[in-house]
């Protein structure tokens, strides 16, 4: 097989995956992906959760708001 003919053939498919990436529409502001929002607020409040306990574990919350006797 010769040069020419791999490439025209690599081109072609390279052609076809990918034409759908390029297509896209505008997203719909009337009706939202639930699921997608569900996700990113929960993944949000989860994460905000656990820096809450790690820093409680740390003790930072509680060093803040204490008085030294020195």
């Amino acid at each position: 097989m010769t040069f020419n003919r791999l490439l025209s053939t690599a081109v072609s498919f390279s052609k076809v995956g990918s034409r759908s990436v390029f297509t896209s529409s505008k997203p719909d502001t009337a009706n939202p992906n639930w699921l997608r929002v569900g996700l990113a607020f929960g993944t949000s409040a989860f994460l905000w959760g656990l820096r809450y306990v790690w820093r409680r574990k740390n003790g930072v919350y509680d060093e803040k708001n204490t008085y030294s006797e020195a």
